[in-house]
């Protein structure tokens, strides 16, 4: 907690346009160059509403539109270099799993759109995906700001609830964010592993 501290000090030390500025940097930041601390410090930048240092409403405008922007950053990057990306990733993956995952996203996608807030830990993966598999770019864009907004209301609201005791609201996120890349992970564990078995099935009968 050492670096999310000394963020947190120097916060606090902003004009309440900077704090603004701040808390869309890091709502954008973690799209781009994940991991980040962003949850931990929007839920601290709460704190700052309850003693009136910004509002609500500008705040939550402000997350929200960070996390639009820098999801829609990471999907047009994949939307634009889908062969790039492609080449770099065969050196560990085959083609055809690519092509799986694709053809998962393209299915799921737009539920996982609407869940993307709350998959800590793979939001940029998400938004990647979702570029490369050239999903519907105004849904795309109009799903991604719910999921946003109800996420960052939610960071927000704890952070006024529980005001100089916001580190145990960043605790309850942290470990929220702990149980939900586990479960993420086993997904993708499970889904590969299905892939992989088709495969050798589909291979055996040759």
């Amino acid at each position: 907690m050492g670096m999310i501290e000394s963020l947190i000090v120097w916060l606090q030390q902003l004009p309440p346009g900077g704090v603004l500025l701040f808390m869309f940097f890091v709502a954008y930041i973690e799209n781009v160059f994940p991991p980040s601390p962003s949850d931990v410090l929007i839920l601290f930048a709460g704190t700052l509403i309850s003693v009136g240092t910004v509002g609500f409403p500008e705040s939550l405008a402000v997350t929200t539109l960070g996390s639009v922007t820098g999801f829609m950053t990471a999907y047009l990057a994949g939307r634009n270099f889908e062969r790039v990306m492609e080449t770099r990733l065969g050196r560990w993956l085959p083609v055809g799993a690519i092509e799986q995952v694709e053809r998962l996203f393209q299915r799921y996608g737009y539920g996982v759109i609407i869940a993307n807030r709350f998959l800590a830990g793979t939001r940029a993966v998400v938004s990647f995906f979702a570029g490369m598999s050239k999903m519907n770019l105004p849904l795309t864009t109009a799903l991604c700001a719910v999921s946003a907004a109800v996420w960052n209301t939610l960071l927000l609201y704890l952070g006024m609830v529980f005001g100089k005791n916001w580190r145990r609201g960043a605790e309850y996120i942290e470990t929220y964010s702990k149980v939900a890349t586990a479960i993420v992970f086993t997904v993708i564990v499970v889904l590969v592993w299905r892939y992989v078995r088709r495969r050798r099935a589909g291979m055996g009968t040759k």
